[in-house]
C-alpha cells in the first residue's frame, strides 16, 4: 500500500521507532524486520551521509552511542562504518550487526512497509542522494521525509517536490516559533512530540490538510487518547504493544 492508502484505510498508523528498538538494536536491519514481522505499518529511521557520500542509517552525529567506534559519521567512509559493531551495545546476542545503508533497508523491506526517513545532517547534496535512493527502490509513494531542520526540508521541497515532507517540531520551541518555521516550507505532515498534542491541535492541522504524526509513544493509554483525537500516526519503540492496544491484532 502507498502511504496515502495506509492513512485512508487504517486509522491511526503505528510506525516502529528506529525499527522495534525496545527489543533489537536501533536503526539496524534486524530491528526494521522485527517491526515488519510485528505488523507495523511503517518504520522510522535516521539518515546521514558517510564521508564518501553513502546514505547510512544511524541516529547520532557520532558513532559512540550505538557502535564500538569513535568519531563523527561524516568523517568515516562506508567501508569504515561497516567495520563497526552496531549491535553489541544492546546485548551480546546482537554482536556483529552492522550499520546499514538506506539501500540495504529498502532492499530488506522490499516495499512491504512505509518508511519515515528522518534526515539528520545538513550535509551538502544529501537531499539528492536520499531522493535517488528512494527512486531506485520505487518507494516514492511509501516514504515521508522528516527533519527538525527547516533548511533541509526547504531544499527537499524545492528540488524533490514529488516527495512527502513531515516537519518535526521540537517541544522546546514556542508555538509561534514553530509556526514561523513551518510557514516557510511546503509540507504534508506535522510531527510534534505527543505531549504537545490536544484536540485543538489536531483539529487545526486537519483543517489545513496536514497529517499529524507523533513521537515517541510508549504508553498504551496515551496511544488510545491520541487515536481518539484523530492523530494519523504514532511512532513507538514497541510496535507490537501499540498495535494490540489500537486493535490491529487479534
Amino acid at each position: 500500500m502507498t502511504l496515502d492508502e495506509l492513512y485512508q484505510t487504517h486509522g491511526t498508523l503505528v510506525f516502529g521507532h528506529r525499527g522495534a528498538c525496545r527489543y533489537t538494536p536501533e536503526n539496524t536491519i534486524p530491528s526494521f524486520l522485527q517491526a515488519l514481522e510485528m505488523g507495523a505499518h511503517g518504520v522510522e529511521l535516521d539518515v546521514h551521509l558517510s564521508k564518501d557520500g553513502f546514505p547510512v542509517i544511524i541516529h547520532d552525529f557520532s558513532v559512540e552511542k550505538t557502535t564500538d567506534g569513535k568519531g563523527l559519521v561524516v568523517d568515516k567512509t562506508l567501508a569504515e562504518l561497516k567495520q563497526l559493531d552496531a549491535g553489541s551495545h544492546k546485548g551480546v546476542e546482537f554482536t556483529g550487526i552492522r550499520v546499514p545503508t538506506l539501500d540495504e533497508v529498502f532492499e530488506a523491506l522490499a516495499g512491504r512497509i512505509a518508511v519515515n526517513v528522518e534526515v539528520k545532517a545538513d550535509t551538502e547534496g544529501i537531499e539528492q542522494v536520499v531522493a535517488d535512493c528512494i527512486g531506485r527502490h520505487d518507494m516514492n509513494d511509501k516514504v515521508i521525509i522528516s527533519s527538525f531542520n527547516p533548511f533541509i526540508l526547504k531544499r527537499f521541497a524545492d528540488t524533490q517536490p514529488h516527495l512527502k515532507l513531515g516537519f518535526l517540531i521540537d517541544p522546546q520551541e514556542t508555538p509561534e516559533m514553530a509556526l514561523t518555521f513551518m510557514s516557510a516550507v511546503k509540507h504534508h505532515a506535522r510531527h510534534p512530540h505527543h505531549s504537545t498534542i490536544d484536540a485543538p491541535y489536531v483539529r487545526v492541522a486537519h483543517q489545513f490538510d496536514y497529517r499529524v504524526n507523533t513521537w515517541t509513544v510508549n504508553d498504551t493509554a496515551r496511544a488510545l487518547e491520541l487515536a481518539e483525537l484523530g492523530v494519523d500516526c504514532i511512532i513507538t519503540d514497541t510496535p507490537d504493544v501499540m498495535l494490540e492496544a489500537l486493535g490491529f491484532t487479534d
